[in-house]
């Protein structure tokens, strides 16, 4: 069987290419626009991206089998009129159904963050779904989670697949049986960040969630200094996602894209301590081999890790695209 070309569209760090290439593909073409992510890609893969998906002469593009993109969801102009991709003019979206006009790929791989199935009442995601139909794709969508790929994150992304002759069938996407747990993915020794007993608050009894989550205490921060009633001088920080620790029996939170200082922090029964997540402990959290070559600035690092894909769970879908294609 001939190797599958695909190409790389909002590439970031190379994620979809990582795993796409496991499952035996070639990349022929990559964009992306982020100079930082550039210089990654480069040094991962030998190649720097085309950098803006709108200057792309669509005609020069190489013929290719699989598009993918992990495009950034824009405002759309909702027209309610089912325009096609016409709907869409003036966003980024719009710039990948012209080049699946022109090309025509047999497949379509686009991954967006969970909130678009509720963005605009669902009518951003109707426009999406309708622009692939009216470009003559059969689609289907689904909510993946990385912790049922072997990856110990609770992060659910939107997978939408369009086929020119079959309807994907995530029905078949093999899910791991047993949901892993933090603490096998850690580095044993290392220069690890600690916190003082002093800087943080455990609290009773945690219960393990339903997603996989043991939350178990968070950091001290003071934000006020008046008008406080005792003891409750940190209770306003217990809910802010980067001020809470999580226990490494159980599952990571979503490491976002925002959250550029890496302030992700677990606590350790055995030493009976809280520490930082390292960096390569993130980018492990994400399917990424140890010796992927990150950014030198840490905060440009956290950010890309947080904008990437679960590496085995794409790899899952390039895999069943080539079988569900034969």
């Amino acid at each position: 069987m001939k190797k599958l070309k695909f190409i790389d569209l909002f590439a970031g760090i190379g994620g979809f290419r990582l795993a796409f290439e496991q499952a035996g593909y070639e990349c022929i073409y990559s964009c992306e626009i982020n100079e930082a992510c550039q210089k990654v890609y480069f040094e991962n893969f030998g190649e720097i991206p085309e950098n803006d998906i709108t200057k792309i002469d669509v005609n020069k593009l190489p013929s290719f089998d699989v598009l993918t993109a992990g495009f950034p969801c824009q405002p759309f102009s909702i027209s309610g009129k089912r325009q096609g991709f016409q709907d869409t003019r003036g966003t980024l979206f719009y710039h990948i159904c012209e080049i699946i006009e022109a090309k025509q790929p047999n497949v379509i791989v686009l991954e967006n963050v969970k909130h678009l199935i509720h963005h605009e009442h669902g009518k951003t995601l109707d426009t999406i779904l309708y622009s692939l139909e009216d470009l003559g794709y059969l689609v289907d969508y689904k909510l993946l989670n990385a912790k049922d790929f072997g990856i110990p994150q609770n992060r659910e992304r939107i997978i939408i697949i369009g086929s020119k002759h079959k309807k994907f069938n995530f029905n078949l996407i093999q899910k791991n049986i047993d949901t892993p747990i933090l603490k096998d993915f850690l580095d044993k020794t290392g220069n690890f960040e600690y916190l003082q007993y002093c800087e943080y608050t455990m609290i009773e009894n945690p219960k393990q969630q339903d997603s996989g989550l043991i939350f178990v205490g968070y950091r001290n921060k003071n934000i006020w200094k008046k008008g406080i009633r005792p003891n409750t001088e940190h209770l306003s920080r217990v809910h802010h996602q980067p001020n809470r620790i999580y226990s490494v029996e159980g599952v990571h939170p979503t490491i976002p894209s925002q959250e550029t200082s890496g302030r992700f922090f677990i606590y350790l029964p055995e030493e009976n301590a809280v520490r930082k997540l390292t960096i390569k402990e993130c980018y492990r959290l994400m399917g990424f081999p140890d010796d992927f070559k990150i950014h030198p600035n840490l905060s440009q690092a956290y950010q890309q890790i947080g904008n990437s894909v679960c590496i085995p769970k794409i790899l899952e879908i390039a895999i069943q695209i080539k079988l569900q294609m034969e």
